[in-house]
């Protein structure tokens, strides 16, 4: 009566936002009675593996259970496919009573369109076949419950254009703009739980940069506060939230299954439970008609809880923007998973991807490919292939942040566009820094051999047995593993197109083994007594080799550190070169104090060869670490000229 007399008095818009709240809840009522329709005739064609399991979604619409479970389970089809159902005439009535719900909301905002969806109802149920009590044709199922294209012969696609205009009349005609929401009938605490989603929405929001989206309507619907967001423009893509109390009920629905995964990945942080991803069809949406719903239920034990959940819940939002576009383009520099895990490493660090896209996206990272790695990154290449998985990962995590900051701060796109081709130089340097790893390994087995030899010798002056013919079968086998390790190495120059100098360093390292290995095998054939005026100069030059090693070794370590621009490791480099020159000059030495005691004694035929064959081969692989120490002092140099 009261409302009557409202609009006698020419006052009946201030009936309009609860007039549309009936209609937003009629609206979640059919569509969860259309899917109870749906769920029969799955039940009816499948009863062992067809249950009813919309038991969750009929309580937060307010819909009894139990009637709705029996319809379910209850149903059967007859051979004229006509389905049979306890309750199903109740059913259809009701499905048509939410529909004129509906239609009388749209009425007291736009009685234009409410006239043309009254026509289009009317149409839809004269065209309907004549049913008998509990008894349905499945064609007609498929008329009332699927979504039709062209002009939308079904009842489920003029639901879904009425619940439109609804949410077209609710911002239009909310009662109050509340901290960046369209509200109307809130209580005291449902303002605090839309503070609280609000709040973490605008967090976020300026993530989307220029994309429309993340419009937001609440209202108080009975007993629940019911708060829902666009998102963004795809039409399947939404999320409706229901608050009661403590309690907070999603249901999220998209056109895409790996972007509504990632959706509830970002709210793992808290103790939701979720349903199943239900698969549902519907005609003339996207390219297939599928489309994917996830229901979630958080029941806090307190306002605190409740309210950091929604926070949560609306900060996510911006990250599902554009979502499946951006991970399309990361999938083409590396694998699917890391692709996601990219953009889930972008949402929880709050840099998102839209800034990304806007920036270029795919030409982005193109660019900085071609500019910074022309001849390093081929054409098509993945960067995980380039880089190395690690590298690649990281690198785009960076285009991400810096596209994001570069667009917050209203700094230049060519300075955005210069800092990630740094980027990928920066990484590019470190694929360097791996490949001069690999050097290290060669060095430490060289050390081994010349460890060797020097203990060879040290057995040799105690006069104690030692094992030659055990040693240069180990150091052959050392031998053999690394020109393995410096035929990978190769691979991996190749592959890189690393800077040549660490090809020249991989060559100096592989042939310094050779020579230690050549030494180590002409020990095994040394006599067993050798004059210790000769042992002296030969354990001279071992220790030179040793050395040599060493020093090379702390210079590759080094000279790996200099791209990143600490003086002190070009200064440790520099020294460790110094070191190489002076282990190369004390072998000289070695060797021609070995030479004169050959020649100016009276030493054997078999001794003065073998002696001098073992100094010479210790004294190549001394001048070969002096050379590979020159090939480091100019990489080092290169370095720092850059």
């Amino acid at each position: 009566m009261k409302s009557q007399i409202v609009e006698h008095l020419g006052q009946g818009e201030i009936l309009l936002p609860s007039r549309i709240a009936e209609g937003l809840a009629a609206n979640d009522r059919v569509k969860v009675r259309l899917s109870v329709l749906q769920a029969a005739v799955r039940h009816a064609c499948d009863p062992q593996s067809a249950a009813f399991n919309l038991g969750e979604e009929c309580r937060c619409v307010n819909l009894d259970v139990l009637p709705l479970e029996a319809l379910v389970n209850g149903a059967t089809l007859t051979a004229r496919d006509i389905l049979v159902a306890p309750g199903l005439s109740v059913l259809r009535d009701a499905i048509w009573g939410d529909v004129d719900a509906m239609i009388d909301a749209v009425a007291a905002g736009d009685p234009d369109e409410a006239a043309r969806a009254r026509e289009r109802a009317t149409a839809l149920r004269a065209d309907g076949t004549a049913q008998a009590a509990d008894t349905i044709e499945l064609g007609e199922v498929t008329r009332l419950a699927s979504v039709s294209s062209g002009n939308g012969g079904s009842l489920h696609r003029l639901v879904m254009e009425l619940h439109k205009a609804l949410n077209r009349l609710a911002a239009a005609h909310a009662e109050e703009d509340f901290a960046g929401a369209h509200v109307h009938g809130l209580h005291a605490d449902d303002r605090t739980a839309v503070a609280a989603f609000m709040r973490g929405l605008d967090a976020t929001r300026k993530l989307k940069f220029d994309h429309p989206g993340l419009s937001t309507t609440a209202a108080r619907t009975g007993n629940r506060l019911v708060i829902q967001n666009d998102i963004g423009e795809t039409d399947a893509h939404v999320v409706v939230i229901a608050v009661e109390d403590r309690a907070v009920t999603v249901t999220y629905t998209d056109v895409h299954l790996p972007r509504a995964k990632f959706f509830t990945a970002l709210l793992r942080d808290f103790p939701v439970e979720w349903s199943g991803l239900d698969r549902k069809s519907a005609e003339g949406l996207g390219d297939d008609g599928v489309f994917y719903l996830v229901s979630g239920r958080l029941a806090a034990d307190g306002a605190g809880l409740r309210d950091s959940f929604l926070e949560a819940l609306g900060a996510s939002l911006v990250f599902l923007i554009d979502w499946n576009k951006a991970r399309k383009v990361l999938r083409n520099w590396v694998s699917k998973s890391d692709a996601i895990g990219i953009l889930d490493w972008g949402a929880r660090n709050r840099f998102g991807h839209r800034g990304f896209l806007a920036l270029g996206g795919d030409e982005l990272v193109a660019s900085a490919v071609h500019h910074a790695a022309p001849n390093r990154i081929g054409f098509g290449e993945r960067l995980d292939r380039a880089l190395g998985r690690e590298a690649a990962v990281e690198f785009l995590r960076g285009v991400l942040r810096v596209s994001a900051e570069a667009l917050l701060e209203g700094g230049s796109v060519r300075l955005a566009r210069d800092r990630i081709e740094a980027e990928l130089v920066r990484h590019l340097q470190r694929a360097d820094r791996i490949l001069l790893s690999i050097v290290v390994r060669q060095l430490g087995l060289a050390h081994d051999i010349a460890a060797g030899i020097a203990l060879f010798i040290a057995e040799r002056q105690a006069g104690r047995p030692f094992d030659s013919a055990a040693f240069a079968a180990r150091a052959r086998h050392i031998e053999e593993k690394a020109d393995r390790i410096a035929h990978e190495a190769r691979q991996e120059i190749d592959r890189f197109e690393a800077e040549g100098t660490i090809k020249r360093l991989v060559d100096i390292a592989e042939q310094t083994i050779d020579d230690l290995e050549q030494a180590a095998f002409i020990a095994s054939l040394a006599p067993e007594t050798i004059d210790r005026d000769l042992l002296s100069p030969l354990a001279d030059l071992a220790d030179a080799a040793i050395a040599g090693a060493e020093a090379a070794t702390r210079g590759a370590v080094a000279a790996s550190d200099v791209p990143d621009g600490r003086r002190i490791d070009s200064e440790d480099a520099f020294a460790a070169v110094a070191r190489l020159i002076e282990a190369e000059h004390d072998g000289d030495r070695a060797e021609r104090a070995l030479t004169t005691g050959v020649l100016r004694g009276e030493t054997d035929l078999k001794t003065a060869l073998s002696v001098l064959e073992l100094a010479r081969a210790i004294e190549r692989a001394t001048d070969g670490l002096a050379a590979f120490g020159h090939v480091l002092r100019e990489r080092v140099l290169a370095e720092l000229a850059t």
